[in-house]
């Protein structure tokens, strides 16, 4: 019987070093793992860029694939001679933890670029130009009532906006502008786009949301107002890690080489018009 139980200790103690010794192993390994930079994205020949499933990332119109940040990705499949994957992700916080694991190799939105998000991240140079606007019905979908063109109109105000939405911040800081309470909510739901929809059909009165995307989606969306700004002009640009200097520096020279044969405007007047 003493033996069965030495027998059996044994056993439980060799399993037990076994997991510590691949526990180790493999925090060694992510610890020392070499970063992904450009040269070895060129070595293995795939890109890994990720996006958002909307008319500025990606979407499938009929039976075609199309998007701002789509097409910019085709262009630089065609220039680097690299073959490009998409994934795709609405959540950004989710989009930013796999571009950390490299799971991807660039974050491809209109990300505004900030002294915090600097901090973290390497940014390409400015893609876009755009700001945050206050999204609302029309006076005549909305009962007559007047558009707000003054942001202290927006005490006690409402607002909707998407989980990790950069106009978040600029929400709060308007609280203090204008010293009153403004009413933000943080959706974890619905998507910045979803949001206009919903303001259109008068099931939320506000949102906030970047300027380009509303501008598309007014096409579609007659009563909503688009003309008050929440912030001003912002630089939008792709980010990648900040051990890939090599990959930023390489994209900032893919996108001057479709700037200087006239594609980048091609496709940037596709979306979002002159």
């Amino acid at each position: 019987m003493k033996s069965c139980k030495q027998l059996v200790l044994y056993v439980f103690l060799l399993f037990v070093a076994v997991i510590i010794m691949f526990l180790l192993r493999n925090t060694h390994g992510s610890l020392n793992a070499h970063p992904r930079d450009y040269a070895e994205i060129r070595e293995e020949g795939i890109l890994r860029i990720i996006t958002e499933y909307n008319p500025s990332g990606y979407y499938v119109s009929g039976d075609t694939i199309e998007g701002f940040q789509y097409e910019l990705s085709r262009a630089i499949a065609e220039i680097s001679g690299l073959e490009v994957q998409i994934q795709l992700e609405m959540d950004l916080t989710e989009s930013f933890t796999a571009l950390i694991n490299n799971e991807c190799d660039i974050l491809a939105q209109n990300i505004p670029v900030t002294s915090e998000m600097k901090e973290l991240y390497l940014f390409t140079e400015p893609i876009v130009l755009s700001k945050q606007i206050l999204v609302q019905r029309t006076s005549v979908a909305n009962n007559g009532i007047e558009p707000v063109r003054n942001h202290l109109e927006l005490a006690g105000k409402t607002i909707y906006a998407s989980k990790d939405s950069p106009a978040l911040l600029r929400l709060r800081h308007l609280e203090s502008e204008i010293g009153d309470s403004v009413y933000i909510v943080e959706e974890n739901t619905y998507s910045s786009e979803q949001l206009v929809i919903m303001v259109a059909k008068g099931e939320i009165d506000y949102t906030v949301c970047d300027r380009q995307i509303a501008a598309t989606l007014k096409n579609e969306l007659p009563e909503i107002d688009i003309e008050t700004d929440i912030s001003f002009t912002q630089l939008q640009a792709w980010a990648v890690r900040k051990n890939s200097p090599a990959l930023a520096d390489s994209l900032n020279q893919w996108f001057r080489l479709m700037r200087k044969d006239g594609l980048f405007d091609e496709i940037y007047k596709r979306y979002y018009g002159n």
